[in-house]
């Protein structure tokens, strides 16, 4: 059999090695910072560009896209190009995808601490932006496609599989999820509102955790870790399994982030159900990837990346087993809006994601530099002190979460909620809060360690950039495969698979997502809700652009405990005009939907100049410079006009007028603080924003619980 000689290209491997520890440092030294500002504000600077709001979708992104996205561009350009014995489709697209790659966190990285957000979860980047991640979405996925059409290897290996299904499904929902109407080069509305933008949001941001943080990084257990162990994989017929069931599947459950909301209770249900059945297949991958060290386990006591690969795997395995149960009614009844999903979510991130990164690191670069690791002690002491780090963080916040929802809907014999106060909660949790930054600390220096070990490693060595490698011209299946095994046929085909599997995920979304826009019973109208002025609509993007929707929902559930702390359940009919939505996936503070009128304008103007004066013990940043900046107003029209695009029922003509109702009504608010001793102009982003605080969930009258 004639063999042909190639090369597989190390240098994009090691570039994007090197930027994956760099970023993922900076995003979890990020990380550090808003845990501790959770308890001592007093490091949010003073100064906008730090505080909590705009920087914790910085961590969000920093980790998620440039750790986590630059780990999967590392373990998918080394294995694709042994697993298909060919160099990747084109060079230039790999240097493309890699730079342009970094221009996208460079931009996040300046934009979120500016303000300029969409507000969505995970998906906070502005439309520029999303355009330039579509666009590299798109040479990443012509340069994996390519590579393996021009393959050498007539079958493709489970993990090319979860690399497909990686390329659709992510293109899939970011480009429905980042469908938007431009205000100006940094502003736009989403063009989903209320209800249906939340429906759209979490199928994104559910299916994100889906299809980048998991079905790639199991792509790369069903690679690293056989060749970590040196082992096969445990089972072939459970590999096909675990793959189709779960593209099939994981694409419904983003419902579940949504329970006891105003999405219509089919769509709820919907996601509960296909959450349960999710356990199924995920813990399939789970049993595959740990039982493919059968045999190996003496080994891992001494071997850190097999260490780290084992906790990893079973952090997955815990991971989807608690995503599940919260998504059972009664357990979100209680656990939803508390730390116990920032728990849930960091054993996904530093267990699963994190851990399956090192490991990775530590088999990888010995190898791209042809030589030993530096230090195994090293490498086990970044071992100890990461996991000790996550039990820190994770323990604390489960213990934080048991201590909220206790607290929340704790009653008197009486009848009246023990803590009305919601301070009371949060100043009860700051022990928790203290211990989860330890935690985080320690994660840190083990990274730090890993750096130095690396660093050495390299130094010791010398990159292969291109390594020398031969294959005949098509390797065909061995008769072991031949027989009987149907799968194997779809296996030598990309294109179909590549559609079979758009198929699988495509059928979800529609069954979910399609009704909810069609039938119009599912969002019932309410003929006293009415669009917001322009002064309010310029107070709900400060609100956005400060990222007040980190720490406070607007969504009150129809529970006892709610209702009395917060006044009237939320109707769905209530959020029509919303672009976007603003439910909140956590309460750091308490819920605003029924804020409005609660409080006179002198309330809302301290509160924001300095929290701790209208609420002792407050940890809540000062936002002094409201009361400084000047409302921009050459926006106004600009916005109204797109909202009108999106079906909001401004009057013909009403964008060449908004400004003059928007002066009148700030006069108003400006008037009356006066009349209350606060000078203040009424051209002030405070005015604003308290408008628009004034104006939540006074569109409903509900009868005052006092006259009853």
């Amino acid at each position: 059999m004639q063999m042909e000689t190639f090369s597989y290209d190390n240098k994009i491997v090691k570039d994007f090695a090197v930027a994956t520890v760099l970023w993922g440092l900076i995003g979890m030294i990020v990380g550090l910072l808003i845990a501790v500002q959770l308890y001592l504000p007093a490091l949010n600077f003073g100064i906008p560009y730090t505080t909590f709001g705009r920087i914790r979708p910085l961590h969000t992104n920093a980790v998620i896209f440039a750790f986590v996205g630059n780990g999967i561009f590392m373990g998918v350009y080394y294995s694709l190009q042994r697993l298909c014995k060919a160099r990747m489709f084109s060079d230039l697209l790999s240097k493309i995808h890699f730079w342009a790659w970094q221009l996208i966190i460079l931009l996040a990285a300046i934009t979120l601490p500016l303000g300029l957000t969409s507000s969505k979860e995970y998906a906070e980047l502005e439309w520029p932006i999303d355009i330039l991640i579509t666009l590299v979405w798109v040479v990443f996925a012509i340069n994996l496609i390519g590579t393996i059409i021009k393959r050498r290897e007539k079958h493709m290996y489970v993990a090319i599989w979860f690399y497909i299904a990686t390329i659709v499904t992510v293109a899939v929902l970011h480009i429905v999820n980042s469908i938007e109407i431009p205000v100006s080069l940094f502003k736009s509305y989403s063009a989903y509102a209320g209800v249906q933008d939340a429906l759209v949001q979490w199928w994104y941001g559910h299916n994100a955790v889906a299809f980048f943080l998991t079905t790639p990084y199991l792509g790369l257990m069903y690679y690293f870790m056989p060749k970590a162990a040196n082992r096969p994989v445990y089972s072939y017929r459970l590999s096909i399994i675990h793959f189709w069931a779960l593209i099939f599947i994981y694409i419904w459950a983003g419902p579940h982030h949504l329970l006891y909301s105003a999405l219509p209770d089919w769509a709820q249900s919907l996601g509960t159900v296909f959450s349960i059945m999710l356990i199924a297949p995920s813990w399939g991958g789970m049993i595959n990837g740990l039982l493919t060290l059968r045999g190996a386990w003496d080994r891992v006591r001494e071997d850190a990346v097999l260490k780290f690969m084992v906790v990893a795997v079973t952090a997955y395995g815990m991971s989807t087993f608690e995503g599940p149960m919260l998504s059972l009614k009664n357990v979100n009844a209680l656990m939803h809006f508390t730390d116990w999903i920032i728990a849930h979510v960091h054993i996904g991130a530093l267990g699963w994601n994190g851990f399956l990164t090192f490991g990775v690191l530590y088999w990888l670069v010995p190898r791209l530099y042809k030589t030993q690791l530096y230090s195994k002690k090293l490498a086990n002491f970044h071992f100890w002190i990461g996991f000790l780090g996550i039990v820190f963080y994770a323990s604390s916040m489960y213990w934080s979460a048991l201590t909220q929802t206790l607290m929340w809907k704790q009653f008197t014999p009486e009848g009246l909620l023990q803590y009305p106060n919601f301070l009371e909660t949060v100043l009860q949790i700051v022990p928790m809060y203290i211990i989860r930054s330890l935690g985080g600390l320690l994660f840190i220096v083990g990274i730090f360690v890993m750096m130095y070990n690396l660093y050495k490693t390299a130094k010791q060595g010398k990159l292969e950039a291109n390594e020398e490698a031969s294959a005949p011209a098509l390797v065909t299946s061995s008769d072991k495969y031949k027989k009987g095994l149907g799968h194997r046929w779809i296996e030598s085909k990309p294109i179909q698979f590549t559609v079979l599997s758009l198929i699988a995920i495509l059928i979800g979304g529609i069954v979910e997502i399609v009704p909810t826009f069609l039938v119009k019973t599912n969002i019932p109208t309410i003929a006293s809700v009415k669009p917001y002025t322009p002064l309010e609509l310029q107070g709900r993007d400060i609100y956005i652009r400060e990222g007040c929707n980190a720490c406070h929902s607007q969504l009150v559930r129809p529970f006892r405990s709610e209702t009395e702390r917060y006044g009237e359940y939320s109707k769905a009919g209530e959020y029509v005009y919303d672009h976007p939505f603003l439910w909140g996936s956590k309460r750091t503070g308490p819920d605003l939907h029924r804020v409005g009128q609660k409080y006179p304008n002198l309330w809302h103007y301290h509160h924001m100049i300095d929290p701790r004066l209208m609420s002792p013990g407050s940890l809540m940043p000062p936002y002094p410079w409201l009361a400084e900046n000047s409302l921009d107003i050459s926006t106004t029209g600009a916005k109204i006009r797109a909202l009108q695009k999106l079906g909001v029922p401004y009057p013909e003509g009403f964008d060449q007028t908004a400004n003059e109702d928007l002066s009148i009504q700030a006069e108003m608010i400006t008037q009356d603080l006066l009349s209350n001793g606060i000078a203040v102009e009424s051209d002030k982003e405070i005015i604003a924003l308290i408008a628009y605080l004034q104006r939540l969930g006074t569109d409903i009258k509900v009868k005052d619980k006092a006259s009853k």
